[in-house]
C-alpha cells in the first residue's frame, strides 16, 4: 500500500466540499468510482503542467470503466481488478506515483487489451491510496490528472499492463479576447444547467467562474454534465478544441430548453390538479344534495343498485393486482359522476369489460394422446402432418407445466378442411373453440381495439372473443389470414404481430383496456389459401401445407363423412339410399375437379335432395316406414340421372396427338390445375401473338421460349426464312381466367417447336418448369399441388425439373404410383419425350448443351 495511507482521511477531508455534492448529483454508477469522491478541481489542487516530465513515455496503465479522467481534474476511484491494483502499486513503487489512465470501450468485459481501450487517456499522479472499508481485495485511489496522452503500444509485465505513449497537448486556436468571451458564455450556460439539475449549484458556479483557462473550463464542465461516455471521451480523442466547445454548448443549450418545457408542463399539471380538486368537491356536494332529496331506497340513488352490483362483481372477480387496482380506481371515479352523464356510461362499460375479460380463468387441457388421436381420426381423413404436430404438442405439454401455445398456420386450397380441423383440435385438446374471420378486415382497431377517447370505443376482436369464451386458454382460429386488407385506417397484419409472437403475447396490450393481457396460453391456429402473408407475420407461424386430396382420399372422405352427413341433413332414413363407391369415383372424375371436397359434398347433397323429392311425391312429407322404404341405389350407370351431363372429361391420354397443343401444370390458390397451351403457325411476317388473359410474367416466358426456339433453329430443322415469314399465335383457353407465372416455359417451348415443325405432341404428357435462354429447366414451386392436378386429370406421364426431384418425398405414394414422373434438366430432354418424333436438323446445332458431371449433379 501507499505510504500516504495514514493521512488519507485528512487529505479527503481537506478536499473542497463540492466533492460529495457532485457525486450525489451526478450519481455515477461504475465500479472504478469511489461513491464518496468524484472529480474536483480547485485552485489548490490544480496541477502545474510545466512541472511534468516531458520525457515520460512508459508507465503502468490503469483501465477505467464508465468514466473519463481529464487533465486538471482530481477523482477518487475504487480499484478492484488484480491487474489494476498491481498497476497502482507499481506506479507508486517505481514510477513516481505516475500512471496512465485510459477508459474502456466496453464496460461489461473484464478483459483489458488494446482493442477495448480508447487511443487517448490522461497521465495522472496518484495522490493517495487506502484500503476499502469492506472489501480487502479493493483499494481507494485518489488521482489527479496531469496532461493528455496518446497510447502507442501495450505490453504486459508480471500481469501489469504497461503502455508507451506520447504527450498530446491541445493547441489554443483563439486569442485572449475570444477565450474570454467563450469562457463567459460557457460559464453562463453552465450556471443555468447547474441551477436546474445539480445540487450545490452555487458552489459549482463559483468554482467555474474562478477558472481562467478555457481548456480547463471545458474539462470541468464536461465532468459535471451527464453526457454519454463516448462523447466525453471524444474531448480527449479529438484535437480540435472548437469542436469540443461546440458540442458542449449545444448540449447545455438543449438541456436549458428541455428544462423550460418541463417547467411549463409542471405549471400546467399543477393548475389541472387544482381544477380537478374543485370538480371533485362540487361532485361530492351535488351527490350529498341528491341523497338528501331522494326518498327512494332510503335515500339512495336509483343507480346505486348498478354500482353495488359492479362492486360485488369486482369483489368476487379473480383479477391480477394491477387490474383490480385499475378497476377500483374507475369504480371510485364512477361513484363521483352524475348517473345521467355521458362519461358515466363510458366508465361503466369500461369496468364491465374488465370484469368480463378472463384474466385468470382457464379450462383444463386434455393431454390424453390416445383420446386425442381417436378424435382427430374420427373427424378427418388423412392430414397426417397436422395430426402429428398436435400430438407432439400434447406430448410435450404432458411433461412441461407451462408451454407457450403453438402458432400453426394451415395453408391450402378451399375445401380441404382447414377450419373444421381447428374445431377438431379444440375438441381433442379439451379447449373452447373461438373463430375470428379476418377476411376483409382492414382496420387495426379490429385487432387492438379503439382507444377510450373515441365515441363508441370497444375492445378488439381478440378481447371480445376471449370474453365470450370466458377462459384465457381457448383454441383461437384466425380464419383467412391472407385476406386481410390495408388502408388509411391501419395495417391489421402488423397488429397481429404482437398477438402471434410467442415471446411477446404474454403481455398483449389492447388499446381499450390499456392493460397487459396474457395470451401465451391461447393456442392460435391460422388458415390461409396462399402464402401471400406479410413476411414478418409469416415468420411467427409454423406453416403446415394442405395441398389437397387424391381421388382415393376423396372417395374415402365421401364414404365416411359426406354421405352420412348428407343423408342426415336431408331427412333420409336408413334403407332409402345407397351411393356405391363406383358412383363416388364418377362424381370425383366427371363432376368435380378441385383440391378440396366442397363441390363433392354439393353433388352428394344434390343426389340426396332428388331422392327425398321422389319419396315425398310417393309417400308424402311423412318419412316412409321401414317396410315401405324403397332402396335407391346410385351407381356409375345411373349417376347422370341425378347429376345430369358430366362437366369434365377424364382421361386425356386417350386423345390423339396434336400439333402445337400441350398440357402444362399450374398452381392456383385453389390447388393445382391443368393448363392447356396451344400454338399455331401461319404465313405472315414473323410476328408473335399471344392471347388468353396472360400476365406480364407469362408474356415474358413466351418471348423467352421463342428466343430459345430461334437460337436452336438449325438443330430443330427450322430455317431462318421459315421463322421470318411465319406468324406464331400462342393461346391459352379459358381466356376469362387470368394466368401468370414463369413455370410454363418448358411447355411453351415445346408447343412452339411443334407448331413450327409440324410434329405432334403426345397427349398423355404434362410438364412444368421455367426455361432459360440457354435451354435449362429451372426449379418451380407447388410441385405437390401440380402432381395432384395431373393425377386428377388422368395424365400418365409428367415431366418435372430435375432440381425438384427432392420434393418427390412429400408426394403420396398412391399419386406417384399412378404417374410416370421424369425429371428433366434441358429442353432437349423434354423434346425427346414430348414429341412423337424428333425433327431432322439442318446442320449441327450452334447451341450446345453442357452435359458435364457438374451440371448432372444438380439433379441427382
Amino acid at each position: 500500500m501507499s505510504k500516504h495511507e495514514p493521512n488519507i482521511e485528512n487529505e479527503e477531508i481537506e478536499l473542497n466540499s463540492l466533492e460529495k455534492e457532485s457525486l450525489e448529483k451526478d450519481n455515477i454508477q461504475q465500479d472504478n468510482i469511489d461513491p464518496e469522491n468524484t472529480p474536483v478541481t480547485t485552485d489548490e489542487t490544480k496541477p502545474d503542467s510545466h512541472s511534468d516530465d516531458l520525457s515520460e513515455s512508459y508507465l503502468p496503465l490503469l483501465a477505467l470503466r464508465d468514466v473519463v479522467v481529464y487533465p486538471h481534474m482530481q477523482i477518487a476511484l475504487f480499484v478492484g481488478r488484480a491487474p489494476s491494483v498491481k498497476a497502482v502499486e507499481l506506479a507508486q513503487a517505481e514510477y513516481g506515483d505516475k500512471v496512465l489512465v485510459v477508459a474502456q470501450k466496453d464496460s461489461l468485459t473484464e478483459d483489458i487489451d488494446q482493442d477495448n481501450l480508447y487511443q487517448y487517456g490522461t497521465v495522472c499522479r496518484i495522490v493517495s491510496t487506502m484500503p476499502h472499508d469492506s472489501d480487502e481485495d479493493c483499494i481507494k485511489v485518489l488521482i489527479e490528472g496531469q496532461y493528455r496522452a496518446r497510447v502507442n503500444t501495450l505490453e504486459t509485465h508480471n500481469e501489469v499492463l504497461m503502455a508507451t505513449f506520447e504527450r498530446a497537448d491541445l493547441e489554443m486556436p483563439m486569442d485572449d479576447s475570444q477565450q474570454k468571451n467563450t469562457i463567459k458564455a460557457l460559464t453562463g450556460l453552465f450556471e443555468g444547467y447547474a441551477d436546474a439539475r445539480l445540487r450545490n449549484a452555487r458552489e459549482l458556479t463559483r468554482v467555474a467562474k474562478r477558472i481562467e483557462d478555457l481548456l480547463e473550463l471545458v474539462y470541468f464542465i464536461s465532468t459535471r454534465v451527464s453526457m454519454d461516455l463516448d462523447v466525453k471521451q471524444s474531448f480527449l480523442e479529438n484535437d480540435d478544441l472548437k469542436t469540443h466547445i461546440n458540442t458542449l454548448t449545444e448540449y447545455l443549450v438543449k438541456q436549458s430548453a428541455e428544462q423550460n418545457i418541463e417547467q411549463d408542463i409542471q405549471d400546467a399539471v399543477r393548475q389541472q390538479m387544482e381544477e380537478n380538486q374543485r370538480e371533485y368537491f362540487l361532485n361530492e356536494k351535488m351527490k350529498a344534495i341528491k341523497n338528501e332529496l331522494s326518498d327512494m331506497n332510503e335515500g339512495a340513488f336509483d343507480s346505486d343498485d348498478d354500482i353495488g352490483e359492479l362492486e360485488q362483481r369486482l369483489e368476487d372477480a379473480d383479477l391480477p393486482d394491477d387490474v383490480r387496482k385499475k378497476a377500483e380506481q374507475e369504480l371510485k371515479k364512477l361513484k363521483m359522476m352524475p348517473p345521467a352523464s355521458s362519461e358515466s356510461s363510458v366508465v361503466r362499460n369500461y369496468i364491465e369489460w374488465i370484469l368480463d375479460t378472463p384474466w385468470n380463468a382457464t379450462t383444463k387441457v386434455s393431454i390424453n394422446l390416445d383420446k386425442a388421436k381417436t378424435i382427430l381420426d374420427e373427424d378427418h381423413y388423412g392430414l397426417q402432418d397436422v395430426k402429428d404436430r398436435i400430438l407432439e404438442y400434447l406430448a410435450v405439454q404432458s411433461r412441461v407445466k407451462k408451454l407457450r401455445g403453438p402458432i400453426l398456420c394451415l395453408v391450402g386450397p378451399p375445401g380441404v378442411g382447414k377450419t373444421s380441423l381447428g374445431e377438431s383440435i379444440a375438441r381433442a385438446t379439451g379447449r373452447k373453440f373461438v373463430r375470428m374471420a379476418l377476411g376483409g378486415v382492414r382496420d387495426e382497431a379490429e385487432i387492438r381495439g379503439h382507444r377510450r377517447t373515441y365515441i363508441g370505443a370497444m375492445p378488439g376482436k381478440i378481447v371480445q372473443s376471449l370474453a365470450k369464451a370466458e377462459v384465457k386458454n381457448p383454441l383461437f382460429l384466425l380464419d383467412e389470414v391472407d385476406k386481410m386488407a390495408q388502408d388509411f385506417r391501419g395495417d391489421p397484419a402488423s397488429a397481429l404481430l404482437e398477438v402471434l409472437d410467442p415471446s411477446q403475447n404474454h403481455s398483449f396490450n389492447d388499446h381499450y383496456l390499456d392493460m397487459d393481457l396474457d395470451l401465451s396460453q391461447v393456442m392460435f391456429i391460422c388458415t390461409a389459401n396462399s402464402m401471400d402473408i406479410p413476411p414478418a407475420l409469416l415468420d411467427r407461424m409454423e406453416v403446415i401445407r394442405l395441398p389437397g386430396y387424391t381421388e382415393e382420399e376423396k372417395v374415402n372422405i365421401a364414404q365416411k363423412y359426406l354421405v352420412p352427413k348428407a343423408i342426415k341433413q336431408n331427412g333420409l332414413k336408413e334403407g332409402e339410399i345407397e351411393i356405391v363407391e363406383a358412383a363416388l369415383h364418377s362424381i370425383v372424375r366427371s363432376y368435380t375437379r378441385e383440391a378440396g371436397v366442397r363441390n363433392l359434398e354439393r353433388e352428394v347433397n344434390k343426389i340426396c335432395r332428388k331422392v327425398v323429392r321422389g319419396s315425398v311425391e310417393s309417400h308424402g312429407a311423412r318419412a316412409p316406414k321401414r317396410a315401405e322404404r324403397e332402396l335407391i341405389r346410385v351407381d356409375d350407370n345411373n349417376i347422370d340421372d341425378y347429376l345430369g351431363v358430366s362437366q369434365y372429361d377424364y382421361g386425356l391420354a386417350e386423345e390423339e396427338p396434336e400439333v402445337g397443343r400441350i398440357t402444362g401444370l399450374a398452381w392456383t390458390q385453389v390447388g393445382g390445375e391443368l393448363l392447356t397451351i396451344e400454338a399455331v403457325a401461319m404465313k405472315g411476317k414473323g410476328e408473335l401473338t399471344f392471347t388468353g388473359s396472360l400476365g406480364d410474367v407469362m408474356k415474358e416466358s413466351i418471348r423467352a421460349a421463342m428466343s430459345v426456339v430461334r437460337a436452336r433453329g438449325d438443330s430443330l430443322g427450322i430455317d431462318y426464312e421459315t421463322i421470318k415469314t411465319t406468324d406464331i399465335h400462342v393461346h391459352m383457353p379459358e381466356g376469362a381466367t387470368p394466368k401468370d407465372g414463369p413455370s410454363a416455359g418448358g411447355a411453351l417451348t415445346t408447343a412452339l417447336v411443334s407448331a413450327l415443325t409440324g410434329i405432334a405432341i403426345r397427349p398423355d404428357i404434362a410438364m412444368t418448369g421455367e426455361i432459360t435462354l440457354r435451354g435449362k429447366i429451372l426449379r418451380i414451386g407447388g410441385l405437390k399441388e401440380k402432381l395432384l392436378a395431373a393425377h386428377r386429370g388422368g395424365i400418365k406421364h409428367v415431366l418435372i425439373p430435375a432440381t425438384n426431384e427432392r420434393d418427390l418425398a412429400d408426394i403420396p405414394d398412391n399419386v406417384k404410383a399412378g404417374l410416370t414422373i421424369q425429371p428433366v434438366a434441358t429442353i432437349d430432354e423434354i423434346l425427346k419425350v414430348a414429341l412423337v418424333s424428333m425433327p431432322i436438323p439442318l446442320k449441327p446445332a450452334k447451341v450446345t448443351v453442357d452435359t458435364t458431371k457438374s451440371n448432372k449433379a444438380l439433379h441427382n
